[in-house]
């Protein structure tokens, strides 16, 4: 069995949202306890079995590290050069009312780049990971009950992902906050004239689809926010810079720089076409 010392970022990566997931598939439709958060936002105890699973794995591999998971909050130094972030289950209400549209994200943090990061897709068998320069699909295998997989807890096959604007399907996110309103909101940009004229509109309700814009199944990805080290972003952000998707700001400018909020697209036509709409309605922004 590959030494801990020695297993790459990104196959612990691939190890822990395998190890989630896991819960996440478990605990599917069983009658759940939830915790309040505020503001209509709310976890299961599935999110919270789920973290305690990722922990689980990474405090074993990587005892020194920090992490910030979205339930268990901060915890290590708090400058460490080295941090997890951790969403066990993005799309909690979609999982609530036992919709299969969630995904597990994993992204470590070392200085200001996330240099590994895995998605799993906890209902599609699939797993989505970069080391930080390439960016791989692996289906097949199960990953173990415990999401540990084969021995070396890489069972399946992997494939290179393609990003493709070829569906025209462009997924905006509609959930608050929105703190660049009333000069960028994202209904505004379904209403454009020419968003209907190039794309078709989907609303997810789970970070799932940012991936899925890295892997040639949406064209593009939409939403306002403030999105340095999110437990819910960074996985997939970091999965579509590899992947070679254009991805930056509500301005156009690097991601979490200026504006905030993120386009993400399959190409650069994509993104020119989404961020002509954006600053129709841009006066407010930053």
């Amino acid at each position: 069995m590959l030494s801990m010392n020695t297993e790459s970022d990104a196959r612990l990566a691939v190890r822990a949202v395998r190890a989630g997931a896991a819960v996440v598939r478990e605990m599917y439709g069983t009658s759940l306890q939830r915790f309040e958060k505020g503001g209509g936002d709310f976890a299961t105890a599935a999110d919270v079995a789920a973290e305690k699973a990722i922990l689980d794995v990474l405090r074993t591999a990587r005892p020194d590290d920090a992490v910030t998971g979205e339930e268990s909050g901060r915890t290590g130094a708090e400058a460490a050069e080295r941090r997890w972030l951790v969403d066990p289950l993005c799309g909690t209400l979609n999982y609530a009312v036992n919709t299969m549209v969630v995904a597990v994200n994993v992204a470590l943090r070392e200085g200001s780049s996330i240099t590994a990061a895995a998605v799993a897709d906890p209902f599609g068998g699939e797993v989505f990971w970069t080391d930080g320069e390439r960016a791989r699909l692996r289906s097949g295998g199960t990953g173990g009950a415990d999401g540990t997989g084969g021995a070396d807890g890489t069972d399946g096959t992997d494939e290179e992902l393609a990003p493709s604007s070829g569906s025209r399907l462009v997924d905006v996110n509609l959930d608050p906050p929105f703190p660049n309103a009333p000069g960028f909101r994202a209904v505004a940009l379904l209403a454009d004239p020419g968003f209907a004229e190039h794309f078709r509109p989907r609303v997810v309700s789970s970070t799932l689809a940012v991936t899925w814009v890295a892997a040639g199944r949406r064209a593009a990805y939409v939403t306002d926010g403030r999105l340095r080290d999110s437990v819910h972003f960074s996985a997939g952000i970091a999965l579509c810079q590899a992947a070679g998707c254009v991805v930056t700001d509500l301005r156009g400018l690097p991601p979490h720089t200026g504006a905030g909020g993120l386009v993400v697209a399959a190409d650069a036509e994509t993104h020119a076409l989404l961020l002509e709409m954006i600053r129709n309605q841009e006066s407010g922004i930053g």
